[in-house]
């Protein structure tokens, strides 16, 4: 696993912060509005790539158009989701209560291939909302 972190970046070095956007099923943006889910799963592609500790997410609910803001605080990167839900408290993956035993990396099969898994790898996108 890498990991990138506010800790490790070199803080020397001024950067922009950069505003990424994206977008979220009802649920998990619900899930990440109140705070109950603080890892966010994605394939570490080209897009993911750019995303660096300290910048921004702006996601958007697919259904109702509602935005929220993050701010990244880490980036974990993973040969596979397998291994993602291996390292992550499911709390953290906004498992919770009832089906906080029901985590499987199966569940993000609905989202991408197994393909641009391989290809790609998965990231934990570890934030906090602003």
């Amino acid at each position: 696993m890498d990991v990138l972190n506010e800790k490790t970046a070199d803080s020397a070095v001024a950067r922009t912060v950069t505003i990424h956007s994206m977008k979220l099923a009802p649920e998990p943006f619900k899930l990440i509005d109140s705070g109950k889910k603080t890892v966010e799963m994605r394939l570490y592609d080209e897009k993911r790539r750019s995303v660096m500790p300290g910048d921004i997410i702006r996601f958007t609910n697919i259904e109702d158009g509602r935005t929220l803001f993050v701010r990244v605080k880490e980036i974990c990167v993973f040969p596979s989701f397998e291994k993602l839900y291996g390292y992550f408290d499911h709390a953290e993956l906004g498992y919770g209560g009832e089906n906080k035993n029901t985590a499987s990396p199966e569940d993000m099969y609905v989202y991408y291939t197994r393909e641009n898994e391989k290809k790609y790898g998965a990231a934990g996108i570890r934030i906090e909302k602003i």
